[in-house]
C-alpha cells in the first residue's frame, strides 16, 4: 500500500484524536516499519489493518466508520496534491465515471506498483450512476466516503447506498442519486 495513505491517515488521526492517540496506535500495533512512513514509500496492508483495528478500540468506533471519514479527508488531501486531475471535471457524475479512464491512468504514472481498486460502470445517466468496487482489500467505506465528498466538492449532494455482493466487502456495488 502506498506511502501517501498511511501519511494522510496518521494525519487525519493526530487531526481528530490528537498525537497521542497516534502514539499510542502505532506503539500497540507493533507495526513493521516502526511506524515510520514516507508518502512515496510503500507498506503491507497489513500495517494499515493493524493500525485502524488498534484507532478502532481506542476510541471506540466501527473500522468501516472510521474508513468512512478518512475517505472523506482523504479526497481533500489528494485533491490538494493533485488539482489537475478534479479540475478536469465539472461535475460529480463525470468525475466518479472517470476513476478507471482518467483518475487510475494518472495515479498509475506516479505510482507504477500502486495496487488501485477497480470501478465497473453498470449504468450512468446524467444524475445517477451505478458502478461495482473491486478489491482484495476491502475498503469499500474508503471509497464511500470518497465518493460522498466527491459530490461535496461540487456543492452538491447525493443518496448513495450500496450492497455487498461479497460478505467481505471486496465486490460491492454503488448505486448514487445526485440529489436535485
Amino acid at each position: 500500500m502506498k506511502g501517501i495513505i498511511f501519511t494522510e491517515f496518521l494525519e487525519l488521526v493526530e487531526t481528530k484524536f490528537g498525537l497521542e492517540v497516534v502514539d499510542a496506535i502505532i506503539e500497540e500495533s507493533a507495526v513493521e516499519s516502526g511506524g515510520i512512513y514516507t508518502s512515496v514509500g510503500t507498506y503491507e496492508f497489513s500495517e494499515m489493518v493493524q493500525l485502524l483495528s488498534r484507532l478502532s478500540e481506542k476510541v471506540n468506533t466501527p473500522v468501516g466508520d472510521l474508513l468512512y471519514v478518512f475517505g472523506l479527508y482523504l479526497f481533500n488531501s489528494l485533491g490538494k496534491a493533485h488539482p489537475e486531475v478534479i479540475r478536469a471535471y465539472s461535475d460529480p457524475i463525470e468525475l466518479l465515471d472517470s476513476i478507471e479512464d482518467h483518475i487510475h491512468v494518472h495515479v498509475k504514472k506516479l505510482y507504477p506498483d500502486a495496487e488501485l481498486p477497480t470501478f465497473k460502470i453498470l449504468n450512468k445517466s446524467d444524475h445517477s450512476i451505478t458502478m461495482v468496487y473491486s478489491s482484495s482489500r476491502g475498503l469499500y467505506r474508503l471509497a464511500h466516503g470518497l465518493i460522498h465528498k466527491t459530490f461535496e466538492h461540487f456543492n452538491g449532494s447525493a443518496t448513495i447506498t450500496y450492497e455487498l455482493l461479497k460478505p467481505d466487502g471486496t465486490e460491492v456495488k454503488f448505486d448514487i442519486i445526485q440529489d436535485e
